[in-house]
């Protein structure tokens, strides 16, 4: 009845008419954003956070949680219509998204993907209420050994997961932690790395670095992938009086039992720090594949293989909030962004935060069940409107963007250095990408490092010392996990040899249910491209 009370109370407080207004602005902005190429709600959140400044920490979190899942929608729009993922979590989308569109089905494609969206958002959402409450009890009896381990886990899910290989994850991970160190000596009090400049003191903020390794960074890897010599960015029409603009019962049936599975899987990964929502996309495609009696059709326009994984993108970036709210620990990109904001506004996320702050936690969580009402009408809609989004040349976004970009770092704290730090950031990014780093690592390490340094010294200061992390139940527990993480590289080798292995008889069985199903017709367009084949 305490969960429920508090539910209520933060959805009432979020309607008022200031709080409604910033949630319409924030799911329309992060609409907006998502559908730029090469922005993504880790960059649209960097960028628009100084924009916050000076408003209530309530309507300001609001305001940035619409923008987040509005953003992870958006990233849909450009990967349906030009084959371009706003984001990485939105790749699953191209691979399917967008044949459905050069077949004259992308109104489907993003109806279903709004529909499979706000069903595994509203579900995460009450997962969220659920386990949010009893995260935060079990959290308020962790001591520093096990916030240390927490963090040390979040970090080696990020080396494992993130990247092309675990060299570049940790090389991506101890970048963050080298910028985190800039600044004074939690322990000793002496300087670290300012170089004498007084600018430097208290660290490097967390502020220009997002901006410029996710705004910046994007701007000139676009640029340099050749962006601004495209002239119009779609040719794709999406007509909402058309009645092709509307799924078929079919593509309902084959959709549904992805939306199903991808939810929960979705939801219990965007969890674990360092999974987020792009392996939780990933793995839902693999699932769909797997499980199809067709898997020839995926990578043709599988409905199903658009709906799951749209379906766990988005419960994962809702799931990122539990660690977020509960143990003060970013499960993604966007969701550090968001611990910044958090600070920025004086509040520290962490077991107590939903005891002394409970009109701002649960006035958050009661925005997202609104939000998801608000985004479900404006992407089914409003899609023809926000796809001409995508006709815009990228040479003309570019600089706004940079302006934006710079306008918004100066804003914060009127520092012409940080100015500097942010554009120094976007060509660090830009490097980052080029050879195949991940900024998202580096960010979230930026923000864990100093946690880690902090708790680790204070697990040192206890009796006990080094001996705390085996004499105490959860600190061991959490060893057993971080060994598991440990082995689990070494076990990718003969795991993919047993996999290879089993590939022909797998093959052989589902040719075999092939030629037992009766002969279905051509889907649009097959025919043409098969007449050259022949």
């Amino acid at each position: 009845m305490d969960i429920f009370a508090n539910l209520v109370s933060g959805i009432a407080g979020v309607l008022t008419p200031t709080n409604l207004l910033f949630l319409g602005i924030g799911v329309v902005v992060g609409m907006f954003v998502g559908a730029i190429p090469g922005l993504g709600p880790s960059a649209g959140l960097a960028i628009l956070l100084p924009l916050t400044f000076g408003l209530e920490p309530t309507t300001a979190i609001v305001m940035l949680a619409a923008v987040y899942y509005g953003a992870m929608y958006g990233g849909t729009i450009t990967s349906v219509l030009i084959n371009t993922p706003g984001d990485s979590a939105s790749v699953p989308a191209t691979l399917e998204g967008h044949p459905m569109a050069r077949k004259g089905r992308a109104g489907p494609a993003l109806v279903i993907a709004a529909v499979g969206s706000f069903a595994a958002g509203t579900v995460a959402v009450v997962l969220l209420t659920l386990a949010a409450p009893l995260m935060a009890g079990l959290a308020s009896s962790f001591g520093p050994p096990e916030l240390f381990l927490l963090i040390v886990i979040g970090l080696l899910t990020l080396v494992v997961l993130v990247g092309r290989s675990w060299l570049r994850g940790l090389i991506s991970v101890l970048i963050g932690f080298a910028i985190g160190t800039v600044g004074i000596d939690v322990g000793g009090g002496e300087q670290r790395y300012t170089f004498g400049s007084t600018e430097l003191i208290n660290g490097i903020d967390f502020i220009p670095v997002a901006i410029g390794l996710f705004g910046i960074g994007e701007i000139l890897w676009t640029l340099y992938r050749g962006g601004h010599n495209d002239d119009t960015m779609t040719d794709v029409r999406v007509d909402r009086r058309s009645d092709a603009f509307w799924p078929s019962r079919q593509e309902w049936r084959d959709s549904r039992g992805a939306i199903a599975r991808g939810t929960p899987l979705g939801f219990v990964l965007g969890v674990v720090p360092g999974a987020g929502a792009t392996v939780a996309s990933l793995i839902s495609y693999g699932i769909e594949k797997g499980l199809s009696r067709r898997p020839q059709r995926f990578g043709r326009g599988a409905v199903e293989g658009l709906a799951g994984p749209e379906a766990a993108n988005n419960a994962a970036a809702t799931g990122a909030m539990v660690p977020l709210l509960t143990l003060g620990i970013p499960g993604s990109a966007a969701t550090a962004v968001l611990l910044g904001g958090f600070l920025m506004w004086g509040l520290q996320p962490g077991p107590l935060l939903m005891r002394d702050n409970p009109e701002f936690a649960w006035g958050l969580i009661g925005s997202m069940y609104l939000g998801n009402v608000m985004l479900l009408v404006m992407n089914v809609f409003c899609i023809p409107l926000f796809a001409k989004v995508t006709k815009t040349p990228f040479r003309t976004l570019a600089p706004l963007i940079i302006i934006l970009c710079a306008f918004g770092t100066f804003a914060v704290n009127g520092s012409v250095v940080e100015v500097g730090i942010m554009f120094a950031c976007g060509v660090l990014g830009f490097l980052m990408r080029l050879y195949g780093l991940a900024p998202a690592a580096t960010v979230i390490a930026l923000v864990l490092g100093p946690m880690a340094e902090e708790t680790l010294r204070q697990t040192l200061l206890l009796q006990g010392g080094l001996g705390l992390f085996v004499e105490r139940t959860p600190s061991l527990v959490l060893l057993c996990v971080l060994a598991l993480l440990l082995c689990a590289p070494l076990l990718g080798g003969p795991l993919r040899r047993a996999g290879a292995a089993l590939a022909p008889r797998r093959a052989a069985a589902r040719a075999a249910a092939r030629s037992e199903e009766p002969a279905e017709p051509a889907e649009p367009g097959e025919s043409e491209e098969a007449a050259p084949r022949a």
